[in-house]
């Protein structure tokens, strides 16, 4: 992916913020199409992120969600993946505050830290395979102030 200022070319790296739905996706029952094909998206996702064509935001909310799986296996292999994330947003008293604006517009406490973190970061896109959190995106238009897709629909869009 690339931006043309003038007559030069820069190479400007996709930022993609994965919630937690998406890191746990591989682990899911993968008998269910659907699951499965969220799997190969989200397996797709990040391949672009060690070839380093993508960058992988990440978040302390983050790594505090998947903290709090019951499944220590599954804790693990998602810390593993989610190690591998390029870089961590931090929270602060602005991102909280801004979650908070977030969380009157109808996402749960999580979603609007993840979304938050995601906008603080600069994310081009947040992906997830909740579609409650797809559906409020969709109906409150700027809030978030960034594109909210499953990993499916945005992959079919992003790799023609």
């Amino acid at each position: 992916m690339g931006k043309l200022y003038g007559n030069m070319l820069y190479l400007v790296l996709m930022r993609v913020y994965l919630d937690a739905c998406c890191i746990n996706c591989p682990f899911d029952d993968q008998r269910q199409l659907r699951i499965r094909l969220e799997s190969e998206a989200v397996a797709i996702v990040l391949e672009k992120f060690q070839s380093g064509e993508w960058e992988w935001l990440g978040s302390e909310a983050l790594f505090y969600e998947l903290s709090q799986n019951p499944d220590m296996e599954n804790r693990q292999r998602t810390f593993a993946l989610a190690r591998m994330t390029h870089r961590v947003v931090g929270l602060s008293e602005t991102i909280l505050q801004r979650a908070e604006k977030l969380q009157q517009a109808g996402f749960d406490v999580y979603d609007a830290l993840h979304l938050t973190c995601a906008e603080a970061g600069g994310a081009d896109v947040f992906l997830t395979t909740d579609d409650r959190v797809i559906r409020i995106a969709g109906k409150r238009k700027g809030l978030p102030a960034l594109r909210v897709d499953n990993p499916v629909r945005w992959l079919e869009e992003v790799l023609r």
